[in-house]
């Protein structure tokens, strides 16, 4: 881009030292230097182990949900490797004893889908809706929606912190922990709250009241 790199020299304040403290030699590092270790070196560290971290989350994500990926993958699988992935995804999706999905139920409903999804139907929502429209394989239907809706971002985590800042201050450190978590929401969805009608929502909450109150 031809442009020179400017590197600003700062006023090192040395502190006195006491005549018991041990004297070290500093190491004096150029301008140039300290730039790259304490700022590029630091940049890159943080960028290498936050995609290696995403990789794997990637990897554990296909490990459970890959069979499902797309049509042609799961006509390509045989049946001892299908129903190996279907109770791999049961046990994946279970909370304490209770399973969103049955394994067994899902090689069954899988083995009857995967012969009837049209060849031009691979992407994953256009097999989703072809199973709504059939409506009759239930666990499939779960497990393409909880596929269909996991995260792939950690946006909106980062985005919570960096929100609560601004929502909650040293003025307004008496905020109850609901009114808080509902201006979060706020905060954050700020795109889908400008979409909101807001006289449509007048109208309903004036309608459901026993005191017929004009907020208009």
């Amino acid at each position: 881009m031809n442009i020179e790199p400017v590197f600003r020299k700062k006023c090192v304040i040395y502190r006195k030292k006491q005549f018991d403290e041990n004297v070290d030699n500093e190491i004096t590092r150029s301008l140039e230097e300290s730039f790259r270790v304490d700022y590029f070196l630091y940049i890159v560290d943080q960028a290498i182990f936050s995609l290696q971290n995403r990789f794997e989350q990637f990897e554990v994500y296909e490990n459970i949900f890959g069979f499902l990926f797309s049509g042609k993958k799961l006509r390509s699988l045989d049946d001892e490797n299908l129903k190996k992935y279907c109770l791999n995804l049961e046990c994946s999706l279970k909370h304490n004893t209770h399973s969103d999905i049955d394994g067994l139920d899902l090689f069954f409903e899988l083995k009857v889908l995967r012969k009837i999804i049209k060849v031009e139907d691979n992407t994953l929502i256009e097999i989703l809706n072809q199973i709504k429209r059939l409506d009759s394989f239930p666990n499939a239907y779960i497990a393409y929606r909880i596929m269909l809706t996991i995260p792939v971002t950690v946006a909106s985590a980062e985005r919570s912190f960096s929100k609560l800042k601004i929502i909650k201050y040293y003025l307004r450190s008496t905020m109850s922990q609901e009114r808080l978590s509902g201006l979060a929401i706020l905060s954050i969805e700020k795109e889908l709250l400008e979409e909101i009608d807001y006289t449509k929502i007048i109208n309903n909450f004036t309608s459901q009241k026993a005191r017929k109150i004009d907020l208009k």
